[in-house]
């Protein structure tokens, strides 16, 4: 294909899905001129240029296109819905021949005169009122000519004067106001030279350059770093078998230009996801009017940056759940009003950082899912069995959506009910190593959030043990790491109904073993269990062991392994050896749900709790001599301190402490308790409404959520009683006890006989 096509295809194309935006809100807005002018330059611009290269059918509709256009801007037509939708037919017209002469190389043959025909019909439908007040419009003064422009009456003489060949870039010239407008603002383009003649700082400074490089060169680049950093991981490596220190400071110093050259090398790849957006706006007003409804689509974060390739993937996803929230989520404005809501819905689009990688999401102000309805199509297609589906939580039927060929609607449709959506939305944002949840709340809308990586290319991994082998975890996923032995109390792995899980806080959480499910015998003198979050799904992998954290480069997987939908790529680790990728995504799929008996009877124990009358509480336990444990309400606790012992001062029985300005009583907990001599002096502070009072433990151990129960009553002033804590026996502390002492020890302090008695006993 000739270049000057190639080139007039890409600027074609940018031009027009800038078109189709702006035409859409200019529908919206018909007062903006600056968006109409616009517009008008840029079909002008397509009709010229096709003219130029010799694109009769491109022309011929483009100039019927513009001089309807130009009928807006004279004011002789009004903007009407109808007239938007004959310039947008036109539009896809152009597209359809520009896709036509990417293919072959020329125009494709095509009757268009229909077409124009209609475009030509609306443009002669001038009211007289409309012209007549144009006539009438007030012709603004001319303004001053800046540095280097020049008069219409100049250009018309030049051109008069001019000798030899010209371009016929139309039919008929453009309309003098068109001329006028452009000439008198111009785009502000300056050289260096011209800079400088007008006396204006910045220059070429303030010019925002740029050049078009091709996809694939990007790519190379892209290749080259990422084979970059294998070699600076495979140095770091061999440099720390070494005792010779010579090379520390050469891989430091390559170490960091190869970090800024791969941030370097991102950011040309990086694009706003506006770009994926375009498209939305004609897609929401195209379906605004099949469907009858009224939609406001409300795009926020449009300059959120991400990894070209990222970008591309999630185009049709994006697509699809705006057309899904279309047809499926709004209700028509007869409904919206029966329910209290205003006749239009509302579309939120919103993209935002978050950590390392970009949340979407798309919201709307519709019906919401019908789980009622989900459940018997799950239960129709054989997706689930009735006793099953009964069971399900309504997150868990919402997630139902996502299965092949599932489908609600009652009828097949130009917009949905084929049953080929969400499962492919799913399918494509789990490719890219992203997650998708769906919340609904009935009446008042549902909502998808997709949480995407920001490149494909490098990415922090944990690099774990399993099996007698070595594999890369995205950190992304990973939520908390925790160990486990035969004698870990506090984090037991339990079965229930043939699911092993972890008890986490209260919280269980389904498990899988890395090991078993790669048929590999584990070789674990202890386990480590990875908490992963994957969408709504939070689950532990079972490994032998945890090695190390490192950038990696992803490498696609060999053919025979593709299939394996645990694995979503390799990697070669800093010793050259190479290692695959586990997928977060496949292994949800293996790692299985909390049994409804065992959810039911958690569920149960809350709501027995909740009658009982026991909130929830945050307790700090602390470690007293060889005891069982000690708890006390965290909101009870000032401070925690840990206090030089040698600063305690004690007389006699009583202990003290300068404490921001004044003495505050340091107590403890038994009669028989010491405390410290030397070291560090664990404390817990309490403060009243005019004093302080510190209580001496010897080691803080933990915070936790329990639901206070006195098991026991207390056989002991201090203490309230003994309840479970944690899977222990523990004593609750009565900090009220321990206040009045402190007080009665404040009392005697500010008495005079005996702070002179303090004085000679200290003495």
């Amino acid at each position: 294909m000739d270049d000057l096509i190639s080139d007039f295809l890409t600027e074609a194309n940018e031009s027009l899905e800038i078109v189709d935006a702006e035409l859409v809100n200019f529908e919206a807005k018909p007062e903006d001129r600056a968006a109409l002018d616009k517009i008008f330059r840029l079909v002008h611009s397509i009709k010229g240029t096709s003219g130029f290269l010799g694109l009769p059918r491109l022309e011929a509709v483009a100039h019927a296109g513009e001089t309807l256009l130009g009928r807006f801007r004279d004011g002789k037509l009004a903007v009407s819905s109808d007239a938007v939708t004959l310039v947008l037919r036109s539009i896809d017209t152009i597209k359809a021949i520009l896709d036509g002469l990417a293919a072959s190389g020329s125009e494709p043959a095509g009757d268009d005169s229909g077409l124009i025909g209609e475009l030509e019909a609306m443009s002669e439908d001038a009211p007289a009122g409309l012209a007549e007040e144009v006539v009438a419009a007030p012709v603004e003064e001319p303004r001053v000519l800046r540095p280097g422009e020049v008069s219409m009456e100049d250009l018309e003489a030049a051109f008069a004067a001019a000798e030899g060949p010209s371009f016929d870039f139309g039919d008929e010239p453009a309309p003098v106001e068109s001329a006028q407008i452009e000439l008198a603002q111009p785009e502000p383009v300056q050289t260096a030279q011209v800079a400088e003649a007008s006396g204006e700082e910045g220059g070429p400074a303030a010019t925002n350059q740029s050049i078009r490089v091709g996809v694939e060169v990007l790519e190379d680049m892209m290749t080259l770093v990422s084979e970059l950093v294998l070699t600076r991981n495979q140095l770091l490596q061999l440099n720390r078998s070494r005792t010779d220190d010579a090379f520390v400071p050469p891989l430091q110093r390559l170490s960091t230009i190869t970090g800024e050259l791969q941030d370097s090398v991102m950011k040309t790849r990086m694009q706003p996801i506006g770009a994926a957006w375009k498209k939305l706006p004609r897609l929401v007003r195209d379906l605004s009017k099949e469907l009858g409804k009224k939609i406001d689509l409300v795009m926020d974060g449009e300059t959120t940056e991400l990894d070209r390739q990222v970008l591309e993937q999630i185009r049709d996803p994006l697509t699809h759940m705006v057309r899904n929230s279309a047809d499926h989520g709004l209700e028509t404005p007869e409904q919206r009003r029966a329910a209290g809501k205003s006749d239009v819905g509302t579309i939120r689009l919103a993209a935002f950082h978050e950590g390392g990688s970009i949340v979407i999401r798309v919201q709307d102000d519709g019906r919401g899912l019908d789980t009622a309805r989900i459940r018997e199509k799950a239960i129709e297609k054989g997706l689930v069995s009735r006793t099953d589906a009964e069971a399900l939580t309504d997150a868990q039927v919402h997630r139902l959506v996502f299965s092949p060929g599932f489908s609600t609607a009652a009828a097949v449709t130009n917009v949905s009910g084929r049953g080929v959506g969400m499962d492919v939305v799913r399918s494509n944002i789990e490719q890219i190593g992203g997650q998708i949840e769906l919340n609904s709340t009935a009446g008042q809308g549902s909502g998808v959030t997709i949480k995407i990586p920001l490149t494909l290319a490098i990415v922090s991994a944990l690099i774990v043990g399993a099996g007698g082998e070595r594999f890369a975890v995205p950190q992304g996923y990973v939520v908390e790491l925790i160990k486990v032995d035969g004698e870990d109390t506090e984090h037991r792995i339990e079965t229930i109904e043939h699911i092993r899980m972890v008890r986490l806080r209260e919280e269980l959480v389904p498990l899988i073993d890395l090991s078993a499910e790669l048929g590999r015998t584990a070789r674990r003198p202890a386990t480590f269990v990875m908490v992963m979050q994957v969408g709504q799904h939070r689950f532990g992998v079972i490994v032998d062991e945890v090695i190390d954290t490192e950038e990696i480069v992803v490498k696609p997987l060999a053919a025979a392994l593709r299939n394996i939908s645990v694995f979503s790529g390799a990697t070669i680790l800093g010793d050259g050896s190479v290692v695959l990728i586990v997928d977060p995504n496949g292994l949800t799929e293996r790692a299985g749900e909390i049994p409804a008996s065992a959810q039911k009877a958690i569920d149960e124990a809350a709501a027995w709790g909740e009658a009982e009358g026991l909130e929830r509480k945050s307790l700090l336990v602390v470690r007293v001599g060889e005891g069982q444990p000690k708890a006390v309400e965290l909101s009870k606790v000032t401070r925690l301190e840990h206090a030089d012992a040698s600063r305690i001062e004690r007389n006699g029985h009583r202990a003290s402490l300068q404490y921001r300005g004044r003495l505050m009583t340091v107590l403890t907990v038994d009669e028989s308790q010491m405390l410290r001599s030397s070291g560090v002096q664990p404390l817990l502070v309490f403060t009243g409404a005019l004093y302080s009072m510190a209580l001496a433990v010897d080691e803080i151990v933990d915070v936790v959520d329990a639901q206070l129960k006195i098991e026991l009553t207390a056989t002991r002033p201090g203490l309230l009683g003994v309840a479970v804590v944690d899977g222990k026996a523990t004593d609750i502390l009565d900090i009220d006890h321990f206040m009045l002492l402190a007080l009665a020890e404040q009392a005697r302090s500010d008495d005079p006989a005996n702070s002179s008695v303090d004085t000679r006993e200290a003495a």
